[in-house]
């Protein structure tokens, strides 16, 4: 049975978007939406990743900064926290295809978080990933 895609991360507001899409096991892409630049990126997710994800969302929960995926060959996504403001500043660099750094500045309220983890929860459930 194919499964509908599912949007693992999903920031957005003031007209922006990053989404990184899961659209089946280990796949899945990051959508970049502005009113300035559009742009789509394939990507892989490993057992790990997801792992590693939890973490990001840990630390970004208790007000850090996070790097996910840095000196890996995938997609980097970074999010530094506006101090001044609900805001946060998310970054893509892609070093092993494109080369494009993009970087979008959307909202980032508390209520954020229980859907981060829920988005989380759901990809593991639809896709039990196991490292063989």
């Amino acid at each position: 049975m194919v499964e509908d895609p599912i949007d693992l991360i999903r920031l957005e507001g003031d007209g922006n978007s990053i989404i990184l899409r899961i659209t089946g096991a280990l796949v899945g892409e990051f959508v970049v939406d502005t009113p300035f630049i559009r742009g789509t990126l394939k990507t892989w997710i490993s057992p790990e990743d997801l792992r590693q994800w939890r973490q990001a969302l840990d630390s970004l929960h208790a007000g850090q900064d996070i790097a996910w995926r840095e000196g890996k060959r995938a997609p980097w996504l970074f999010i530094e926290l506006d101090e001044d403001d609900d805001r946060c500043h998310v970054t893509i660099k892609d070093y092993s295809m494109s080369l494009t750094t993009v970087t979008v500045t959307v909202p980032l309220a508390d209520a954020w978080f229980d859907d981060a983890y829920r988005r989380l929860d759901l990809v593991w459930e639809t896709w039990p990933m196991t490292e063989d």
